[in-house]
């Protein structure tokens, strides 16, 4: 509730200090009155002389009693018809000082200009610089990171591979060498041999037995 006058104030100093200006401003242009367009002019650089100061002001004297009472008493005084205020302060003390150091500040604003391009420039060719630096470092890492992770991928995949044929034998290969070696096949010679003996369930024959008896 402190803050209440103070956003009155201001919304007062704001209406008629800049709003009601502005309009007639516009209608002194539409009308192409040469008086009323030097009179707003005049007030306009008052006042923007007065929004300066009042940056600092307000930090420094917000104590001071009555103080935004005074503010708006000076842009009501500014903007009187009678008083003229703006148009007092103009020819008294903006113009004169303004026409004398008139040189020396468009000295100064030209060599602010410039400065301030080439400050422009400078910090725009570094920014670009540290950007692509930046990018290309990224970049860099990314794909160095992508190589070593496809790198191990297949490194996994092929000793994966080589463990698996290493391991597994076919079982018809297994099979057929075992049948081999276990039972060897009988040789032709030794299985018509006159002086063999054939069994059969557990009886012995012999060829010359069987000529005898008959």
């Amino acid at each position: 509730m402190q803050n209440h006058p103070c956003t009155v104030l201001s919304a007062l100093k704001l209406i008629f200090g800049t709003l009601y200006p502005a309009y007639y401003s516009y209608k002194a242009v539409k009308s192409k009155d040469i008086k009323e367009y030097v009179k707003w002019m005049m007030y306009w650089i008052i006042f923007a002389l007065f929004t300066t100061a009042e940056t600092f002001t307000d930090i420094f004297l917000c104590w001071f009693p009555f103080y935004y009472e005074l503010k708006i008493a000076f842009v009501a005084w500014l903007l009187s018809p009678y008083t003229k205020g703006s148009s007092l302060l103009y020819r008294k003390f903006v113009h004169p000082t303004l026409s004398s150091k008139e040189k020396e500040i468009d000295d100064c604003l030209v060599q602010a200009k410039d400065r301030s391009y080439d400050a422009l420039v400078h910090f725009g060719k570094r920014g670009l610089n540290v950007a692509a630096t930046a990018a290309v470092m990224a970049a860099s890492k990314g794909q160095g990171a992508l190589s070593e992770r496809l790198r191990s991928f297949s490194m996994q995949d092929l000793s994966t591979i080589r463990g698996d044929s290493s391991s597994t034998v076919p079982p018809s290969v297994t099979v057929r060498t075992s049948s081999k070696q276990s039972h060897p096949k009988p040789s032709r010679s030794a299985s018509e041999g006159t002086g063999s003996s054939a069994t059969a369930g557990g009886v012995y024959w012999d060829s010359r037995d069987t000529h005898t008896c008959c």
